[in-house]
């Protein structure tokens, strides 16, 4: 049988195809090795987005579409509640603040820490070093003594304090405390003891304190010390190296702003109405010449107030001037939203005029202390709420004092200690 005889490709031809074969597998091959480097550099700018959204994600708290939190309220806080200095607001402050979350208080026996003893754990009610505690929050008048303190209260403790101008501290501290300095017993008026302050004043007799730099008091240190540079530098260091933030009573509000900050708070957290405010009648105001003696006799109070007055001013422009004005606005609009919400008459009146005895605030001195009446039409849940708000700190204290020790609650008469 007769084959049928194949016909070979011309040679070129073959030549031309197996040219076409590797240059089809090179170019392959090239879009290949294309591809990969392509993809590694893709898998580079993605993981590079991606560490660049986990940035935004950081710097705005949100990640994976959901937030989170770039900081953590703070609850270990001690506040150091000086003399005259809008203190009692920033105490119902932390009073309702803890009492809300029910955290810890270091409370007193009475109303305070064994003042003007320098602070003591003893002084802290039913507290034992045999079987110490630490607490969240101790905020109770006391003269400052940093080593006992910090026996009772967690390491990284927040620390922070208020100041006041001595000027309008002096005047206020005269009125309310004219019966527990002998000092300010022997005179008038405040004009007659600063005329001749050594002539009325000795650092021995009880209340001395009270009649010349208290705030330096409250602080821990002495009161009459001599106003030397190096001591005032030395002490105004140990202050700062101690308290996070001092505050400025005179600009209550853009304190409160700094205060929710340094705390990671609310501004919820830290809308108050004042308490512990004296009736106007009561307040004198000063001359000049009895400022500059205030100042003088005042040294060292006047560069403790000086000091922080500057550095809390730092703090505000760190803040943000612009920011800081927004915020203030949004704390006032909420106090007045409160205020609509909560109070009688939208203002303080006389304890005289106020109707439910329980709230009343304590008198003392001289000092005409005023308070408010609350709306009668609310609810019981707001009552409450409202209630907190404007209850004074004796009452205060005596609710949490019930509430930490039910068992040993006597409901003892109210003492001033």
């Amino acid at each position: 049988m007769l084959r049928r005889r194949q016909r070979k490709k011309p040679r070129i031809l073959q030549w031309c195809t197996l040219h076409v074969l590797w240059m089809v597998v090179l170019i392959l091959m090239a879009v290949g090795l294309a591809i990969q480097t392509l993809g590694m550099t893709d898998k580079k700018r993605m993981r590079l987005l991606e560490v660049e959204q986990a940035g935004v994600a950081a710097a705005t708290g949100l990640e994976a579409g959901r937030p989170i939190e770039a900081c953590r309220p703070r609850t270990h806080v001690m506040f150091l509640k000086t003399h005259k200095t809008a203190g009692s607001t920033i105490l119902n402050i932390l009073y309702r603040f803890g009492e809300a979350r029910n955290l810890t208080f270091a409370l007193p026996a009475a109303y305070q820490f064994g003042y003007p003893l320098l602070f003591n754990t003893r002084r802290v009610k039913f507290y034992t070093p045999l079987k110490p505690q630490e607490y969240h929050i101790i905020c109770n008048h006391m003269r400052f003594f940093r080593p006992q303190v910090e026996k009772i209260m967690a390491k990284g403790t927040f620390y922070f304090s208020i100041l006041r101008n001595p000027v309008t501290l002096v005047e206020s501290s005269f009125t309310y405390y004219k019966g527990s300095s002998l000092a300010f017993k022997k005179v008038d008026s405040l004009e007659q003891f600063l005329s001749q302050p050594w002539r009325y004043f000795s650092p021995k007799e009880r209340g001395s304190h009270y009649a010349r730099n208290l705030m330096w008091f409250d602080f821990g240190f002495d009161h009459n010390a001599n106003a030397s540079a190096g001591y005032v530098d030395l002490a105004l260091a140990q202050i700062e190296a101690t308290f996070q933030l001092v505050l400025i009573a005179e600009y209550f509000d853009e304190s409160m702003v700094l205060l929710k900050e340094a705390l990671c708070w609310g501004l919820e957290d830290v809308v108050s109405f004042k308490l512990n405010l004296r009736n106007n009648a009561s307040v004198k105001p000063m001359s000049e010449g009895a400022a500059e003696q205030i100042r003088a006799w005042n040294a060292l109070d006047w560069e403790l107030y000086a000091h922080f007055n500057r550095t809390f001013w730092r703090k505000v422009e760190h803040y943000g001037r612009e920011r800081m004005g927004a915020d203030v606005l949004a704390l006032r609009e909420k106090r007045r939203e409160l205020t609509v919400l909560c109070l009688q008459g939208s203002s303080p009146v006389d304890a005289s005029q106020i109707h439910d005895r329980n709230i009343r605030p304590f008198q003392y001195g001289r000092a005409r202390i005023m308070g408010y009446n609350l709306n009668s039409n609310l609810d019981s849940r707001t009552r409450e709420r409202c209630l907190r708000l404007v209850m004074p700190e004796l009452q205060y204290k005596d609710l949490l004092d019930a509430k930490l020790f039910p068992s040993a609650h006597s409901g003892k008469l109210l003492q001033h200690v």
